[in-house]
């Protein structure tokens, strides 16, 4: 097996920078662009990347609509949902800002990036903003734009993502219950778990 250990030796494989067509760097811009903004106001999914002194985590958001609220071209509006409380993402940003996010867009095959810098923020009146259902958010991840580009489509187009045939049978794959009474050795999860997480879930979506 070769290890590829420096960047000389990845550009022999892929070309340097000066081989990139145009379109893949002027897609870039450093704001939200009419254009871009269309994309995230459909988008009800993304994926929250972040890093902090214990490594990486990468989470996924969702949100009835559109997962993000632009409040100027320069700064989205992150609200965080109810979620398992372990609040990694949020310990991440506190200590180190960079955040990088990609929205999708069901139907679509083409995937928005933002990578930027972000804060969080609790102000009543922010929270009670976004709320949905009379509950609001505990806080607000505020992302700073540093760049945002779209993805070309082909990672979804080759996954097929969005086709009906693609679509994957739950009974096919463990369930919650079955991976937490596997890794916890039984004391929890099990059928349980799995029977009441649908009350459970409706109860705490928001």
């Amino acid at each position: 097996m070769a290890i590829i250990r420096d960047i000389a030796a990845l550009e022999a494989i892929y070309g340097a920078l000066d081989k990139v067509g145009e379109a893949s760097t002027a897609k870039v811009a450093d704001h939200v662009t009419p254009e871009y903004a269309r994309f995230i106001q459909a988008s009800p999914f993304l994926a929250l990347a972040t890093v902090g002194p214990e490594g990486l985590d990468c989470s996924p958001r969702g949100d009835r609509g559109q997962a993000v609220t632009i409040r100027d071209p320069h700064t989205l509006l992150l609200p965080d949902r109810r979620g398992n409380n372990r609040i990694d993402s949020l310990r991440n940003i506190v200590r180190d800002p960079r955040v990088a996010l990609m929205f999708l867009v069901p139907g679509s095959g083409n995937a928005v990036r933002v990578n930027g810098r972000a804060v969080l923020e609790d102000d009543p009146a922010l929270l009670d903003s976004l709320a949905i259902e009379g509950k609001a958010p505990r806080c607000v991840i505020v992302v700073q734009v540093g760049e945002i580009y779209f993805q070309c489509a082909r990672a979804i187009l080759r996954a097929g993502l969005w086709k009906p045939e693609s679509l994957v049978d739950p009974a096919t794959l463990p369930t919650p219950g079955q991976i937490l009474a596997r890794m916890s050795q039984g004391r929890v999860g099990g059928e349980s778990y799995d029977r009441e997480w649908p009350e459970r879930a409706k109860a705490s979506m928001w």
